[in-house]
């Protein structure tokens, strides 16, 4: 059995590589850090343009018709540029309409989130970090939304919203109702924003056959191939800052120290590939301990990246700890890959409750 990447999908990789490292820029990035936030739609039309939002939309809704795993490989790359664009609520939206949505909301949401003329997002998480269907406390009765669901991809600039609701059920929610709140939140990754939304009696569509935990699960591979691409490219960062900086006369990359650290720091990532990869696969197959795999790639992917961002900043040294440094990018993106959804903590624990320790 061959485990390698198709000629296509390595294909789809390389031109997203081409596009972040010739669109994005770590300049960009920063102008859009420090507030200059007018690159960020043209970023996304460019993403859109190469069909990038409708990439699991059925082809007969104007999408490419992919699986999870080709939607990872975009993730991974976005996390290796630190694009900042509304990706994941985006690609979670499409997934949750597309499986569990009927004929009639296909019809409906899909065209335009597949063209990119509506942006999609996912309301998950509710007070004091609570990710789980079984905490979740936002009602929908009787054809309407009310409740708060916080940290919101691009809650502020979505069209819908696909909100998880008490009993485990998925809504679609369109972001013009008037009674909806909105609030933007302060975030570690500024590349992308977050929103708290209040709900008073927002009309609503419950999903056909939606499926919170599958949903979450794909969010987890999402995250997971994210925070690989970027721990990848604080890997490179670090390796060639060190064979650049000198001291006592020559590169600290000749320093066995320095050499040895950035080893550990490949090793320690470079190998956790598979997990999402398999994750990806085991969820488009629906291979029994999918939702284990997804977990698991979850959990040690951000573990194993947040740490590499911390080996970075040794790397650089004293300016690794500085604005101007651009490990910081990097650095954040990956904190909020490893909270989003859940904490690596939250998902081991479920690892070991559902596994029966």
């Amino acid at each position: 059995m061959d485990f390698t990447l198709t000629e296509e999908q390595e294909l789809l990789q390389e031109t997203l590589r081409g596009f972040a490292e010739n669109e994005c820029p770590a300049t960009t990035v920063r102008e859009i850090f420090d507030g200059d936030r007018g690159r960020e739609p043209g970023l996304w039309k460019g993403l859109v343009e190469m069909g990038v939002a409708g990439l699991t939309v059925a082809e007969k809704f104007g999408g490419a018709g992919l699986g999870l795993l080709e939607a990872a490989l975009v993730a991974e790359e976005l996390g290796r540029g630190a694009v900042p664009v509304p990706y994941l609520g985006h690609a979670l939206a499409c997934i949750a309409i597309s499986v569990g949505g009927s004929d009639a909301q296909k019809e409906r949401w899909l065209p335009g989130l597949a063209s990119g003329e509506a942006l999609g997002t996912i309301a998950f998480a509710e007070g004091n970090d609570v990710w789980e269907l079984e905490d979740w406390r936002v009602r929908f009765e009787n054809g309407a939304v009310s409740g708060t669901k916080q940290s919101v991809p691009a809650g502020a600039s979505a069209d819908l919203y696909v909100v998880g609701t008490a009993g485990g059920d998925l809504v679609i929610v369109d972001a013009q109702a008037e009674t909806i709140q909105i609030e933007s939140l302060p975030t570690v990754d500024r590349g992308r924003p977050l929103a708290t939304l209040r709900f008073d009696g927002a009309p609503a569509e419950r999903l056909e056959s939606g499926d919170p935990n599958g949903l979450r699960d794909a969010g987890l591979v999402l995250l997971a191939a994210d925070a690989f691409g970027a721990a990848d490219r604080l890997i490179q960062m670090s390796a060639e800052y060190a064979n650049t900086r000198q001291q006592f006369g020559q590169v600290i990359g000749q320093f066995q120290g320095m050499k040895h650290q950035i080893a550990d720091m490949a090793v320690d990532v470079i190998p956790s590939r598979g997990l999402w990869w398999y994750a990806a696969h085991a969820w488009d197959r629906q291979i029994e301990g999918a939702s284990r795999a997804a977990a698991l790639a979850k959990s040690h992917i951000t573990d194993r990246a947040q740490q590499a961002a911390r080996d970075a900043v040794e790397c650089h040294g004293g300016i690794g700890f500085t604005w101007e440094c651009d490990v910081q990018i990097w650095f954040k993106r990956v904190m909020f890959d490893r909270l989003f959804l859940g904490t690596p903590e939250q998902h081991r624990e479920r690892l070991a409750t559902t596994g029966g320790w």
